[in-house]
């Protein structure tokens, strides 16, 4: 069983996403973190669009109550379309998909491919080991020094929007996000 420490922060970034005015773009999920963040968002009268692959939606994977939906054919589209419609990568823990599209979005901004902030919500440590690899991945010159400022880390949620409000790109008029789990 999932640790309650993350639902309450995955929780409290929801309220304080919906006290922005923000709307969230997500994996459209309606179980574990990715259910949580658009039910807190939903709930305080934001706004959340969901991106899910067709399959999916046809296991009854989907959140049923979101603002808008996205059906796309295959998960490659979806992260694409999130990429694309947000102004900001913000990963939650999770399991194997989260850490793959996690270093996707990662290496899309190496390569010039994807330009907005990435935030790392580091929730109980969780993503420690993840980064001590990432670390030594520059220590042993698989990436340059400068990689390491590809991401931004926080420990709470309020460290999150503190990033978002203090990085240039993030445009508040627009209000939009992308959350990578």
């Amino acid at each position: 069983m999932v640790d309650s420490c993350f639902f309450e922060a995955t929780d409290r970034l929801a309220q304080l996403l919906a006290l922005r005015g923000t709307t969230i773009v997500y994996g459209a999920g309606k179980q574990g973190l990715m259910g949580c963040v658009a039910d807190g968002v939903l709930s305080r009268g934001g706004k959340a669009i969901g991106v899910i692959p067709r399959f999916m939606v046809e296991r009854d994977w989907c959140h049923n109550n979101l603002t808008q939906l996205v059906v796309t054919e295959n998960m490659h589209e979806r992260k694409e379309s999130m990429a694309q419609m947000g102004k900001a990568a913000i990963a939650l823990p999770g399991g194997c998909g989260t850490l793959e599209e996690l270093l996707e979005i990662i290496t899309w901004k190496q390569l010039g491919l994807y330009t907005h902030p990435i935030i790392i919500l580091n929730t109980a440590n969780y993503y420690t080991p993840l980064l001590q690899m990432l670390q030594n991945a520059i220590d042993n010159h698989f990436m340059r020094d400068i990689h390491a400022s590809l991401w931004y880390v926080a420990q709470t949620p309020e460290e999150v929007i503190a990033a978002l409000d203090s990085i240039e790109e993030w445009d508040a008029t627009m209000g939009k996000f992308a959350v990578v789990k």
